[in-house]
């Protein structure tokens, strides 16, 4: 919850809990449905909160054999417990699996094969069923039912018509569009199902009177990727901003460094992503790619536009390495080069770091991958420690994690310095933490991130 508070809202320190927050009370989550899918033992549905609520996962990165146990859910309570409800009211225990970013779909596994009964599990393979514009769906999600207070408690259906299609670069689908009325925010995570009663999606956001639709076959790869790893599946991050360049004028081109000549030859061509800012630290900086660069191909396939670019990388996966071709304003030819891209649950959360926590300390922890909060007196003395900065998550590819500083640490001081004394960001070659773990204080040496 702290750290969800952390990246939506952009809260730096927590002073009071309202007398309605009562930490021993059962926390839930909405679910409107989930996707059995054919094999009768995994579900995939959409929880939005899921790597904030389960904790951050091993995402598949090497770590160093001295490493503690992996990054786990928030330490200083129970995990949560999952279940799934099937069409006959029980209530059945499963695992939960993985979030996959890339979809934000999350996979769950049950713990005993179609224990949802045989009429929640589809007797016919999901598959790629053909989708036209013009199409008949049915859209299920929850519907109102009021007795003294509203409660989403009945799943309904609304009619609507396949208005769009987006290709796939690779071929089939990357996504549909549906429109219908009286669609709300409670449709998404809700099934898509043809006149055939074929599954044909899940709806993963609303504009207006329409729906996008996820397809089937990208929630069938979702699923694999997930159970191939037994674990969360990052984004692939490669730490760049850019333009189409089909999507540029001639000026945008040449304002990037680029000669009129060389520039128009560029546009003409309608290809390529232009860059126009590199991430401090990302894998595109350690590549050497600068601003001003083009991009004109991923592994020999031409990329045209900015969705192209995002589904290859997509496609390509964290910790994968990837063929750039490569155009650069001072280089007369284009040339190719291999960079290897590192992985993301939450993007835009250590981009946009810097300008939403000034403070040097907040800024130097997010950069040694320690996300905290800070929790004044009152608010520590519920929840059974002493004031300081909580940890939310340690990145599990840093020194601070190898060391084992946990998710549920409290820190106190910093190379013996109290935490609300730190105005500067400290420098030194190694980091002493004293924390608070569990009552406990322990000391944690952490070696200082290389520049």
């Amino acid at each position: 919850m702290f750290r969800l508070l952390l990246r939506s809202e952009q809260v730096q320190s927590i002073d009071a809990l309202d007398s309605a927050f009562n930490l021993m009370d059962d926390v839930h989550t909405n679910v409107i449905a989930g996707l059995a899918l054919d094999d009768g033992e995994t579900i995939a549905a959409w929880l939005p909160e899921a790597d904030v609520e389960f904790g951050p996962p091993v995402v598949g990165f090497p770590v160093s054999p001295r490493s503690p146990n992996p990054p786990r859910a928030f330490s200083l309570f129970d995990g949560p417990d999952v279940s799934v409800i099937g069409a006959d009211g029980k209530q059945v225990p499963v695992k939960y699996i993985g979030l996959d970013a890339a979809t934000g779909l999350s996979i769950l596994r049950l713990e005993t094969k179609n224990a949802v009964s045989a009429d929640a599990v589809q007797a016919r393979a999901i598959e790629a069923e053909p989708v036209n514009s013009g199409d008949s769906v049915l859209l299920f999600g929850p519907e109102p039912v009021t007795k003294t207070r509203p409660v989403l408690a009945r799943m309904g259906a609304i009619e609507g018509r396949v208005e769009g299609i987006v290709p796939a670069p690779s071929g089939g689908i990357a996504r549909f569009k549906v429109s219908a009325a009286k669609l709300s925010k409670a449709n998404i995570g809700g099934v898509a199902v043809n006149q055939a009663g074929d599954t044909i999606g899940i709806i993963d956001g609303l504009e207006g009177n329409e729906a996008s639709i996820l397809p089937a076959s990208s929630i069938k790869r979702a699923a694999q990727r997930v159970l191939e790893r037994q674990a969360s599946v990052p984004r692939p991050w490669l730490g760049v901003k850019g333009e189409a360049v089909a999507a540029l004028k001639l000026d945008q081109i040449l304002n990037h460094g680029w000669e009129m000549p060389r520039a128009a030859a560029l546009a003409g061509k309608h290809r390529g992503i232009l860059l126009t800012s590199i991430v401090p630290g990302s894998p595109a900086e350690r590549a050497e790619l600068r601003a001003g660069d083009v991009i004109l191909k991923i592994d020999d396939k031409d990329i045209q536009s900015a969705d192209e670019f995002t589904w290859w990388l997509d496609q390509a996966g964290p910790s994968s390495s990837v063929e750039f071709t490569v155009a650069r304003p001072d280089r007369p030819v284009e040339w190719a080069l291999n960079v290897k891209l590192s992985g993301m649950l939450d993007q835009s959360f250590k981009v946009n770091w810097r300008s939403h926590f000034p403070s040097a300390q907040g800024f130097w922890l997010i950069d040694q991958g320690i996300e905290t909060i800070a929790l004044k007196p009152l608010v520590a003395a519920q929840l059974g420690t002493t004031p300081g900065l909580l940890i939310v998550y340690v990145d599990p590819v840093t020194a601070a994690f190898e060391a084992g500083l946990e998710a549920g640490d409290v820190i106190q001081t910093i190379n013996g310095r109290p935490v609300s004394e730190l105005r500067t960001t400290p420098k030194s070659d190694s980091y002493t933490f004293e924390v608070i773990r569990k009552k406990q204080k322990r000391v944690v040496k952490v070696a200082a991130k290389k520049k």
